[in-house]
């Protein structure tokens, strides 16, 4: 449950599976890590493991997947820069529940500067507030890609 299946063990997360495997090889400082680590990139083996159950709160991934799960047919921004053509907007490119697949449907909208504030995992659109935006794009590779 707990094996890189590239055998692999990199510093940003599996070396919290080394230690959290061999606890002896580490200090408590690098063990309460790897216990936050486990919670936050492996909730599910954490869960499996130590028969403790994540609550919201503990484990980013786990909360990631519930903001997902409850978001999937809304839009959510996945890319965002801010409008040279209409000033004090923040021009967004989002996708339905935020998938960034091959062939999503993608589409722009302006939302106010003083309201965008991307979250822990990301900025939804409200459909009643925040209006399709057709206008001159700040984004370098949209007019191409509108056009394909």
């Amino acid at each position: 449950m707990l094996r890189a299946t590239d055998g692999f063990y990199e510093e940003d997360e599996c070396w919290a599976i080394v230690a959290f495997t061999f606890p002896h090889l580490f200090t408590a400082f690098e063990r309460r890590c790897a216990e936050r680590t486990m919670k936050d990139g492996f909730p599910d083996a954490w869960e499996a493991i130590t028969s403790n159950v994540l609550e919201e709160g503990e484990s980013r991934k786990k909360d990631e997947r519930a903001f997902l799960q409850k978001h999937a047919a809304d839009w959510i921004v996945v890319s965002a820069i801010t409008s040279e053509h209409k000033q004090g907007f923040v021009e967004c490119i989002a996708t339905p529940g935020g998938r960034r697949s091959s062939g999503t449907e993608e589409r722009r909208f302006l939302v106010p500067s003083a309201e965008y504030d991307i979250g822990r995992f990301g900025f939804v659109i409200d459909p009643e507030h925040h209006a399709v935006y057709c206008g001159s794009s700040s984004f370098v590779g949209w007019p191409r890609r509108a056009s394909s």
